[in-house]
């Protein structure tokens, strides 16, 4: 018994516990390492715009992607380490549809594409143009009796808004956040910001617009005429 001890068990025995030590670090970290999936929606970027073109679609899709991985690796992963690339070179105005493949989706080392849903999408495009539009005042509030609106002065009277063109060849008008003139019986002048409800259309250099607004006394009757037809 003692030789087959010293002969099969105690010889070596150094190493002999250096291979277990090795072979179950070895099966913990397979363990650990088992396959594991995860979905993340991501943005679309476009590379590569032509520099007198614009996005027209107002939503603009995301996609789901499902990647597979190491289970420690995909319990690191974050969102913004994976985004669907798009090249837009040569792009003429219209309406586009775009397939996304596996080599459009980037991703860290060590992770595999599964699925990407949409594997499709479709986006309009538009020349980009400027053209200045008037600037209406957004006036409320309750006069002061015997009190009505002489005149309007806006300053500037137009500003420039920039967008793709058929929306913007649209607008007919800017308008202010509101302006309350509630009390005002001779001149009051505020300043607002002027804006075009579209969101696909910006302001150019916007500043907040100067309005004077100018009362005056006005005659009972027609004061009654206007509060009658109101």
């Amino acid at each position: 018994m003692r030789d087959f001890f010293r002969r099969h068990v105690a010889h070596n025995f150094g190493l002999k516990v250096l291979s277990l030590i090795l072979a179950v670090g070895l099966w913990l970290a397979v363990a650990h390492d088992q396959p594991a999936e995860i979905a993340v929606e991501v943005p679309i970027e476009f590379h590569n715009m032509p520099a007198n073109m614009e996005i027209s679609s107002e939503n603009v899709s995301r996609v789901q992607i499902r990647l597979s991985g190491p289970a420690r690796v995909v319990h690191r992963l974050q969102p913004s380490d994976v985004y669907a690339e798009v090249d837009l070179n040569g792009l003429n105005p219209g309406e586009r549809t775009f397939d996304l493949t596996d080599q459009q989706v980037h991703h860290p080392h060590g992770f595999e594409v599964v699925q990407i849903i949409p594997s499709e999408f479709h986006v309009a495009f538009d020349r980009r143009v400027t053209r200045q539009v008037e600037v209406h005042p957004r006036v409320i509030g309750t006069f002061a009796a015997g009190y009505g609106i002489k005149q309007i002065v806006v300053d500037p009277s137009k500003v420039s808004v920039s967008g793709p063109q058929a929306r913007v060849e649209t607008v007919d008008a800017a308008i202010t956040d509101p302006i309350d003139v509630s009390g005002t019986m001779d001149r009051a002048t505020f300043q607002r910001h002027a804006y075009v409800s579209d969101p696909l259309i910006q302001v150019v250099h916007a500043q907040p617009v100067r309005v004077t607004v100018i009362m005056e006394k006005v005659p009972a009757n027609t004061t009654d005429t206007k509060q009658k037809q109101e």
